[in-house]
């Protein structure tokens, strides 16, 4: 099993080629879209690069969720993710920092759980 420190360097080293950023803003608070400049395309991308990378199989939507925080799921009201809806981030992102994110559920924030620090500690489950 690799060390935290060996799957942070091979994440970084999977954003820095998927989304062209420098090895030195690439660390576990950085956020894939605000810091790093991510775009939704830029997901699939990285989810492929990591398979490959780490030879395990993310199915979709299991690593960045999709349509959470759509006007239909039923998890958002006046712009705020619900308890209920909380409680479907924290079943579906154990990886994710949920209760940093609950004391202030707006759906702007939403991009802010997807973090390097996120993804390092879903690669950490998903090859022990």
């Amino acid at each position: 099993m690799p060390s935290e420190e060996e799957i942070l360097d091979k994440v970084r080293g999977t954003l820095v080629d998927a989304l062209g950023v420098d090895d030195d803003e690439v660390t576990p608070t950085a956020t894939l879209i605000g810091d790093l400049g991510a775009e939704s395309i830029d997901f699939l991308d990285i989810v492929f690069r990591l398979e490959k990378c780490f030879d395990i199989k993310i199915p979709r939507g299991e690593l960045f969720p999709e349509n959470l925080a759509s006007a239909d799921s039923g998890f958002v009201v006046a712009g705020k993710v619900t308890p209920e809806g909380l409680d479907e981030l924290r079943r579906k992102m154990p990886h994710a920092d949920i209760e940093s994110f609950a004391k202030d559920p707006s759906v702007s924030r939403m991009s802010d759980l997807f973090t390097v620090g996120t993804i390092c500690r879903f690669i950490a489950a998903r090859v022990k």
